[in-house]
């Protein structure tokens, strides 16, 4: 019988409509379509889809209660192990993560498990009675946080649970790191949804300060010599974006993602009321094809551009989520595919007129797996752009390790950590982009999570 449903449509706005607003663009599932969807579960006796999630949530167990129209049951398993689920339904991955490792997907369609996640956490929210915030206990082992993102967040949500007197230290003046200034509007809520799951991390007894730029502001020596505290977790992100090195690249009207939609959220680009200095023009060319250079592309439309996404392969080996590229479509994006940007031009007064780009034929793979990009000789030409926003990641910023004796950090500019976020300096512990580079934020969840549990254990070592 289960299998015999189709997956259950979610409702979203009109494209046409929502090309020129900052609204969001799914609505969800109500409690009827949530309960059919959770009928399709099969409850495997051992499921996939767990092992497939960073965070080791328990799908089957709060599908069922959804099933069974528990709401409030549903959300006390997903609580076991995520700390920001109206997060995690709306931007995960869930295609290449549980859902696509879903048994129902082999033949027919995923169950939605993100979808009824955020149903479930959107549910809560809007109907649950606040519960009393928990303080530390007296004497508890401090433990720093450097960064509030979905690594932060997670360590520092898992540590409270575990009694630790936790301090999060963020640079900027709102918590939330990507999820505050890097996700735009239409995908992730700030006031509605953000603001509301981070509130709930400081009801654990998390203490959250704001415009604390580590390596500046304090150091970590200072924080462990000085402050208290006993271990630090390293949790501040990728935010040093990378360019392609071609000429023209510093004219004005060249933007990375980075800045183009830090602009956007924390200065409020996308509310009419708000004189913000952001500049789309009337012709925009996002360069690259992950969710970044997506959430950009979207972002410029909705300010009034007409926008071209210039990507070296094809739509095939586009490393954005498929729903992400899905509704670009839908919306009017224009793809460019095998189309590389060798220079970017601009006018007298040295403002980017347009981009001259190559053709591009794909050749053997690389070692990623995907086939390389080769460029057609001869095959030269020109779009005409007002503004060129290079989404072709990040790598993190050298401020901590440079301020921080006894870290060591890779090639690439990613702090050294084991498996278990441990790094070279001891009583310092790390994860997420920080390490990796620019990654999910599932992922990143993932490593502060197993990063709390190597905090644990050093701390309980030294006493």
């Amino acid at each position: 019988m289960a299998n015999r449903i189709p997956r259950v449509a979610v409702r979203e706005q009109d494209p046409k409509v929502r090309a020129r607003n900052f609204e969001e663009v799914c609505y969800g599932y109500n409690k009827e379509e949530a309960m059919l969807e959770a009928s399709r579960c099969l409850h495997c006796k051992n499921p996939r889809c767990v092992t497939a999630c960073p965070v080791s949530i328990q799908i089957p167990e709060f599908i069922a209660k959804v099933c069974e129209g528990d709401i409030a049951g549903a959300a006390s398993v997903i609580a076991l192990d995520s700390s920001l689920p109206a997060v995690c339904g709306r931007v995960c991955p869930q295609e290449t993560q549980c859902e696509g490792s879903c048994v129902l997907g082999v033949k027919g369609e995923p169950v939605a498990i993100g979808k009824l996640e955020r149903f479930v956490a959107d549910s809560m929210r809007e109907s649950a009675e606040e519960a009393p915030a928990a303080v530390p206990p007296a004497g508890a082992a401090k433990v720093a946080i450097v960064g509030s993102g979905p690594a932060g967040l997670a360590c520092a949500s898992d540590l409270a649970k575990l009694g630790y007197d936790v301090t999060i230290f963020e640079a900027l003046h709102k918590a939330g790191g990507v999820l505050e200034y890097g996700i735009p509007e239409f995908r992730l809520p700030k006031e509605k949804v953000l603001r509301h799951e981070i509130d709930q991390v400081r009801r654990l007894g998390v203490k959250i300060e704001t415009n604390v730029i580590i390596g500046k502001t304090v150091t970590i020596d200072s924080l462990m010599d000085n402050e208290g505290f006993k271990a630090v977790f390293i949790g501040s992100g990728a935010g040093l974006p990378k360019f392609m090195n071609i000429p023209g690249e510093n004219l004005c009207g060249v933007f990375s993602a980075n800045e183009f939609l830090t602009r956007s959220n924390l200065m409020k680009a996308w509310r009419e009321d708000y004189l913000t200095p952001i500049r789309a023009g009337k012709k925009v060319c996002v360069v690259g094809g992950g969710n970044v250079a997506m959430d950009a592309a979207r972002t410029a439309l909705r300010l009034g551009a007409e926008v071209h996404i210039v990507y070296r392969r094809t739509e095939a080996e586009l490393p954005a989520r498929r729903e992400e590229v899905h509704h670009a479509v839908e919306e009017g994006i224009i793809f460019d595919m095998l189309t590389n940007p060798v220079e970017v031009l601009g006018d007298e007064k040295g403002w980017v007129r347009a981009l001259k780009c190559i053709r591009m034929e794909l050749g053997e793979p690389d070692e990623s797996g995907r086939r390389s990009p080769v460029p057609i000789p001869g095959s030269e030409f020109e779009i005409e752009t007002e503004t060129v926003i290079m989404a072709l990641g990040t790598s993190p910023n050298p401020l901590i390790s440079k301020t921080t004796a006894g870290l060591e950090v890779n090639r690439r500019g990613g702090l050294v950590a084991d498996a278990d976020g441990a790094t070279t300096r001891p009583g310092v512990f790390a994860g997420g982009d920080a390490v990796t580079g620019a990654a999910t934020v599932i992922l990143a969840m993932g490593a502060g999570r197993t990063a709390a549990r190597a905090i644990d254990a050093y701390l309980k070592g030294l006493q």
